[in-house]
């Protein structure tokens, strides 16, 4: 080669470059020193173990060998590897197929020994299938390129920056509790503990952190908390390095919280202390961190140029330590394979999975739109709802409440009586969140909970959404129907990411093997009274319209929130939907509705457990006056229906106007068949939204009947929208300032029909 050939070679051809090196140096003995010295016998490793990890291990760095190849050719769409951290073959060797792994994405190995764990595997298929982004990968049908298997209880993960920690961390919390409950539907055993593996550089990040302190938190009250985090530690984010001793200075002093570090690139080191945590984390059932010491090779990723941030002296010293190679001198060391046979194995493996690599090519993929998004909330895990409970039982449960079931109540009141029932109907059912025990939350809604069900089904959370909605997602997944609920609408926005990056994503990368059963509650939208500023007044629904697939309930009013909510509970448990569930606080307590004390706001409790309002069912009435026909249509949901009932009465009383009122309900998924055949003979619409105009729900009503009705050659009505400005909402007596009203809708309804105010 030529200079500039050969710089260009040596910059950019690294992946040939370790292989070459692997073979040249097994062959001519110039290998590492060990690091550690940890020996075969105290480590209770077999020879015929070792050579099984090993195999493991060259499997791995084939894997992403290949997939480099095939990146270049364009066939291959995901080259983030596993290259010097192959030590990790031992995670799946330790652990057992019913402790849960949530996986970082460098789990190559560890996957490729762990499905050795069930016989009829075939994890290089499998593998090459989702780098070729073929539509029979067993896992995500061509989606992403993901670790996960249901058969081997590995939820498929996306994300690189630790988001899966919290549920983990949740996962972990289930065991004890399904076993004590008796949950029938729980994946892991009473002993089982749960396996989550993540990098350096991930741990410095806010959900890392926040899932490890709840851990500790957790088992710092004797709480059983068998978790097992592994941070495999090679140094560097990308391009950002990590401190030197960094991760041992941050974790190794937690409280309830063990920490062992290993040495990764040595299989007899790991072996014995990834040993060491599982017996601990199995026995004790609380938490260890097992500080996994490795390398980075071939850099982040595919398309990484580490000469950009690193020297050629410092990419040397890294590839000489290859993990490979350390595995190649414990075995020449140990007599239990020559070099001559390890590079026969090492080129063995490279063609088998040449060959399997080559055949994946050939396979089929998505192609059409309707095919990625099948998945979306597909469930494979479908069930029947429990029968409802006996009428004695509850009447026992609900004591002196039973008999108030047919006197008018404020919403707050008849959610309380819902949860109450749903909990008694769902014996996998938990509520948890922020003050929701003891106290019974902020606004009272869960209060008495408590006491009735336990504190294994209803119990308080450490103030920290991500881990609120981590010990959902986790529990989720092993057989449980989590209700969390989040204090505030303003509060979600801290771990939105774990609904959208995780909760909504499981269908889809699993073809609905794995799904997210849950109700998440959130007392939200503005209450117009002046308390807490935007800090718990958040008009805006936008990060939950935004997340595919999510379903999104705003009740009105009591009655309507209790059925609403059995049908998202039931949709939840049979179907595995996630589901958003916003209260609105400012008509948590409201009783009245035109005058005071004329209860027009409160309602008689829904005793038929079996009466639901179907999700995308919005409800249609003819104001006060009954008549069919209306001069004006008020389409709107939550605090907005409650203003356009006010509105109508004094529309009819004073102005003879005859409104028609559109409780949508149901905010995703709107049914938008049924609501253009509900407006087609409309002439005039007033949309009222209580959240910011910008990304509004509005917007998208608007744009629909746009659509739809000019697709359908129907006449289109005049359309209005009242909006909330785009601004924060403040404190005090302007609190309610730029939000819809009842005179604003009023005012609005009289200029749309040419009249003018008394």
């Amino acid at each position: 080669m030529q200079g500039k050939q050969l710089l260009f070679y040596i910059m950019y051809n690294r992946a040939e470059i370790v292989d070459q090196n692997f073979s040249a140096r097994v062959s001519s003995g110039e290998l590492p020193s060990a690091r550690t010295h940890a020996t075969l016998t105290e480590s209770a490793l077999t020879p015929a173990l070792l050579i099984d990890l090993f195999e493991s291990q060259v499997v791995s760095r084939h894997l992403d060998l290949r997939a480099r190849i095939l990146k270049n050719s364009n066939q291959c769409f995901y080259t983030i590897g596993s290259s010097g951290h192959e030590g990790n073959a031992v995670l799946g060797q330790v652990f057992r197929l019913d402790d849960m792994a949530f996986l970082h994405y460098r789990s190559g190995a560890l996957m490729i020994q762990r499905s050795k764990q069930l016989p009829g595997s075939t994890p290089i298929y499998d593998t090459m299938l989702s780098f070729v982004a073929s539509s029979e990968d067993p896992i995500a049908g061509g989606r992403h390129k993901v670790w996960g298997s249901f058969p081997l209880l590995v939820p498929p993960q996306t994300s690189t920056i630790a988001s899966h920690l919290p549920k983990a961390m949740g996962a972990a919390l289930s065991i004890a509790r399904a076993a004590d409950l008796g949950i029938q539907d729980s994946l892991m055993k009473r002993d089982s503990v749960v396996l989550c593996n993540f990098g350096d550089a991930s741990a410095n990040h806010s959900t890392a952190l926040g899932a490890i302190n709840a851990a500790s938190w957790t088992a710092y009250q004797n709480v059983k908390m068998p978790i097992a985090f592994v941070c495999e530690d090679n140094g560097i984010g990308i391009s950002v390095s990590t401190p030197p001793n960094w991760i041992q200075n941050n974790f190794s002093n937690r409280p309830a919280l063990l920490y062992i570090k290993a040495d990764g690139l040595n299989l007899i080191d790991t072996y014995l202390k990834t040993k060491q945590v599982e017996d601990y984390v199995r026995t004790h059932r609380k938490p260890a961190f097992l500080h996994l010491q490795t390398v980075r090779l071939l850099g982040h990723a595919g398309s990484d140029m580490e000469f950009a941030y690193s020297t050629l002296e410092k990419i040397e010293a890294l590839e000489f330590n290859d993990p490979l190679l350390h595995s190649a001198r414990i075995l020449i060391e140990n007599n239990i394979l020559s070099s001559e046979e390890i590079l026969n194995m090492y080129e063995r493996v490279r063609a088998r999975v040449k060959y399997i690599g080559d055949y994946t090519i050939t396979r089929p993929k998505l192609l059409k739109a309707e095919e990625i998004s099948a998945s979306l909330t597909a469930s494979q895990q479908t069930k029947t709802a429990p029968p409802v409970v006996n009428p004695d039982l509850r009447e026992k449960t609900f004591g002196r409440e039973y008999a108030k079931f047919k006197t008018p109540q404020h919403m707050a009141k008849l959610i309380n009586y819902g949860l109450t029932d749903i909990l008694l109907r769902y014996p996998n059912a938990l509520v948890f969140g922020e003050d929701v025990a003891q106290k019974g939350g902020v606004y009272n809604v869960t209060d008495g909970l408590f006491n009735k069900f336990g504190s294994k089904r209803v119990f308080n959370s450490l103030l920290d959404e991500q881990s609120i909605l981590g010990v959902a997602l986790g529990t989720a997944q092993n057989g449980f129907l989590p209700i969390p609920e989040i204090q505030f609408l303003a509060y979600v926005h801290n771990a939105e990411d774990q609904i959208r990056g995780e909760a909504a994503t499981l269908p889809f990368f699993s073809q609905g093997q794995f799904t997210n059963p849950m109700v998440l509650r959130v007392a939200g939208l503005p209450y117009q009274k002046g308390f807490g500023g935007h800090f718990h007044n958040d008009n805006s629904l936008a990060v939950f319209r935004d997340i595919p697939g999510v379903i999104i309930a705003v009740p009105s009013n009591g009655a309507d929130a209790v059925k609403m909510m059995r049908a998202c509970v039931r949709e939840a448990f049979e179907k595995g939907r996630v589901v958003v569930f916003v209260e609105p606080i400012a008509l948590y307590m409201t009783k009245d509705l035109h005058e005071l004390d004329d209860k027009g706001w409160s309602f008689a409790y829904p005793e038929d457990t079996s009466e639901e309002i179907a999700i995308g069912q919005f409800g249609v009435t003819s104001g006060v006056s009954g008549e069919k026909t209306s001069d004006v249509t008020l389409l709107t949901y939550g605090n907005g229906f409650y203003f356009a009932k006010q509105a109508s009465k004094i529309l009819k009383d004073n102005y003879n106007i005859n409104c028609k009122l559109i409780d949508l309900r149901w905010i995703a998924p709107l049914d938008k068949v049924a609501l253009v055949k509900e407006l087609k003979n409309d002439k005039k619409v007033l949309i009222i939204d209580e959240c910011r105009k910008t990304g509004s729900l509005s917007e998208a009503l608007v744009t629909m009947m746009v659509e739809h009705m000019t697709m359908l050659k129907l006449p289109l009505p005049q359309i209005k929208v009242i909006a909330a400005h785009d601004c924060f909402i403040t404190l005090g007596v302007a609190a309610a300032a730029g939000l819809p009203s009842k005179n604003e809708i009023i005012d609005t309804c009289l200029e749309m029909l040419g009249k003018q105010p008394l």
